[in-house]
């Protein structure tokens, strides 16, 4: 069965993420079509880029990057659940992805971003950065204002349009990994 994980982009303190990649989480273990888990990447902590070579070209000196990369090799896609900080990406979570490379290719990425403008300028510049790593990225995304969308700027609370959007990304997650799956087949990622 295809295996998706649900990357929770943020670790800072009193962070919104959580209870918003919960609610992917909990909406994506309602479908049978796939296996998903919850990645904390405060559960991962790396320090900034450390690798002597660039990590295409081939496996890590440090064992940080190496669990790091046998945490995230057996995933056959993935949802990157996202803050925009200052109209970007997480740095946190940049770096996580800038730690890896062959552990992403060939595999399918949809978004679910929140922030003041539902956290689009985030995912712009994650759906370059994932293309460049040679990741498909879906077109479905979940956008999520912090301004409407949470209860006193405090708890999540979904709407009908978010559940909608989540599904048709899962959809396109989940088929795009497939499709991908030969792809994979003829590159297996060795972690070492």
């Amino acid at each position: 069965m295809i295996r998706i994980g649900i990357i929770l982009g943020s670790t800072r303190p009193n962070r919104k993420g959580p209870q918003v990649a919960q609610w992917v989480l909990d909406t994506a273990a309602q479908r049978g079509d796939a296996e998903f888990e919850l990645i904390d990447l405060r559960e991962h902590p790396l320090p900034h880029l450390d690798e002597p070579a660039p990590p295409m070209f081939g496996p890590s000196v440090h064992e940080h990057t190496r669990a790091w990369a046998e945490r995230i090799a057996p995933f056959d896609g993935f949802v990157l659940v996202t803050p925009e900080y200052n109209g970007g990406v997480p740095g946190v979570l940049k770096n996580a992805i800038d730690h890896l490379c062959a552990e992403w290719t060939d595999k399918a990425v949809g978004f679910v971003s929140y922030g003041v403008s539902g956290g689009a300028r985030a995912v712009v510049q994650l759906r370059t950065v994932c293309g460049t790593l040679g990741m498909a990225d879906v077109g479905y995304q979940v956008a999520i204002s912090v301004l409407t969308d949470f209860e006193n700027h405090a708890t999540f609370t979904p709407r009908d349009h978010h559940v909608a959007a989540l599904n048709k990304t899962l959809d396109q997650v989940i088929a795009w990994s497939t499709a991908l799956a030969p792809l994979r087949a003829e590159s297996p990622v060795t972690v070492g």
